[in-house]
């Protein structure tokens, strides 16, 4: 992997990086940080938003730039509404839900005025995710949720161990539970298992060891579930590490090889069978990188 602003694709046989061919996303680079990447829901149309500030488009399977859409602010973030409708949050205020304002607000997009507004926070929103009606919420070092049918009060409140800051957190596409990480490397899991009693909570380190045989504290700036294969998840760290994780036999899968930039965001396709990493700076200065990550695994089984 070398610097600059530039994409690949990576096709693998099973769970593993033992082989893999490249296949190169260098249309158009992307000039600024990244942040956020999102797969469509039914196809794999990639939307990437920026800081350069444009949002763009991609057809993965043939590997071309579909839209370029350029803003007047830099670009926050983005998510599709639908396959053929797409948002995206700017920095001058056009779109606000949740940030360094210390608010929740639902938008009408349908109309200029904000629809509501949720709730005033005791501190900026550092990351948040939705899954269904639960709205999750990291603010600090807590995780705050929240039901959007009665959004008056926070349902619940988790503090993190230590009262370390959350840098992102990420809920369960078909359960009901989070994944939190932290700026100093770990990832905390809550997962309920409706039919069972088999509830998984803990907590563990995930950056990797560096070469004097010593940890070293490494943020997770990203966490992606994969929506079929039920467990598995991978995390982005500041170091420009992705690892795999098998949530329910504790156990790293695999890691790729680490980029030149650290990890800005994660995102599955909605079979699961391809995973596409943004590789830019973050949270320090580096050089403008954008990597896309396409993995094609076997057909996923529950």
């Amino acid at each position: 992997m070398t610097k600059g602003e530039f994409g690949w694709a990576v096709r693998l046989p099973a769970i593993s990086v033992k082989t893999a061919v490249a296949v190169r996303l260098d249309t158009n680079p992307i000039q600024d940080a990244i942040s956020r990447v999102r797969f469509a829901p039914q196809s794999n149309n990639l939307l990437i938003s920026s800081w350069d500030p444009c949002l763009r488009l991609y057809d993965v399977d043939c590997s071309q730039l579909r839209l370029e859409a350029p803003s007047e602010a830099a670009l926050l973030g983005c998510c599709f509404q639908e396959e053929s409708v797409a948002f995206s949050a700017a920095s001058d205020g056009q779109v606000i839900t949740a940030g360094f304002d210390k608010k929740i607000i639902a938008w009408d997009i349908f109309g200029a005025k904000p629809l509501v507004y949720l709730r005033n926070l005791d501190a900026e929103a550092e990351s948040m995710s939705l899954s269904g009606y639960e709205l999750i919420i990291a603010v600090g070092s807590s995780v705050d949720i929240y039901d959007l049918r009665n959004s008056d009060k926070c349902v619940q409140s988790n503090k993190f161990c230590m009262d370390v800051p959350i840098r992102c957190v990420s809920s369960i596409p078909y359960l009901k539970g989070y994944a939190v990480g932290s700026v100093d490397g770990r990832v905390k899991l809550e997962i309920s298992y409706p039919s069972s009693s088999n509830n998984i909570g803990y907590m563990f380190r995930c950056h990797p060891r560096s070469r004097d045989g010593r940890n070293h504290l490494v943020p997770v700036n990203d966490i992606a579930f994969n929506p079929f294969i039920s467990g598995a998840f991978v995390t982005g760290d500041n170091v420009g590490y992705v690892t795999a994780w098998d949530a329910k036999s504790r156990r790293r899968l695999f890691e790729l090889p680490d980029c030149a930039n650290s990890i800005a965001s994660l995102t599955y396709n909605n079979e699961g069978q391809i995973l596409a990493v943004a590789s830019s700076h973050t949270y320090q200065e580096a050089t403008e990188m954008l990597v896309v990550l396409r993995f094609l695994l076997p057909p996923p089984s529950r």
